[in-house]
């Protein structure tokens, strides 16, 4: 079974998570983030090193919105130079840490809680891969279950993905400027929000906290 790579940690280990702002409680909510186009600037031949990480305007900002809102941050991102053998992860891992760094200058509350990442090419089909919903499966079990404090987390996928078990919060979404971020936001079920790579995560996150907007439609 394929399954995403994990920003730090390996795959089965426990999140630790930090507290939302304000002592709020959890209502399940996450927002899944897509990466490049949402919280900075793509490239058509990938971000390569933290280098040529640029953030876009505003991010930080946006995603301390989100936690103060009561949303749990899951970046959800295709990472195809890994299985082309352009480099690896421990490059890619020094870019995401840059990425939560540039962030927290922005703004202390924006905590990226979580990110993962497929590292498999298009041709490989895998479930893992966006536009299937693999990477948002496993990201609402590990905050799920690190929230309850209920180990292991014995993850499970496609079939074996029990959504009565793991019930999504009703503001739960997926922010993307790709098709195939959309398609993975309407697989699993939850909100979706077609955003402008120029601009990204900023553009959309007051429509994200109010209740009432349901997202995109496609």
């Amino acid at each position: 079974m394929d399954l995403p790579g994990r920003h730090g940690a390996d795959i089965n280990e426990m999140l630790e998570l930090i507290p939302l702002p304000n002592q709020q409680e959890w209502d399940g909510s996450i927002a899944y983030l897509d990466r490049d186009g949402v919280l900075n600037v793509g490239k058509s031949d990938y971000v390569n090193s933290v280098s040529e990480l640029k953030v876009l305007t505003g991010v930080g900002n946006a995603v301390g919105s989100l936690r103060r809102a009561g949303f749990r941050v899951c970046v959800v991102t295709n990472q195809s130079p890994i299985g082309r053998g352009l480099w690896d992860d421990a490059r890619l891992g020094q870019i995401h840490s840059a990425l939560q760094e540039r962030l927290y200058e922005e703004d202390e509350d924006a905590h990226l809680d979580l990110i993962l990442y497929s590292p498999y090419t298009p041709w490989s089909q895998s479930y893992i891969r966006k536009p299937r919903p693999g990477m948002l499966e496993v990201g609402r079990q590990i905050i799920d279950i690190s929230s309850r404090g209920e180990p292991p987390l014995n993850i499970q996928l496609a079939d074996g993905y029990d959504a009565n078990i793991f019930v999504e919060g009703k503001r739960s979404c997926m922010v993307g400027d790709r098709p195939a971020d959309i398609g993975a936001g309407l697989a699993h079920g939850v909100r979706i929000f077609h955003v402008d790579e120029k601009v990204g995560l900023t553009s959309v996150v007051d429509r994200i906290i109010d209740t009432d907007d349901r997202g995109d439609s496609f």
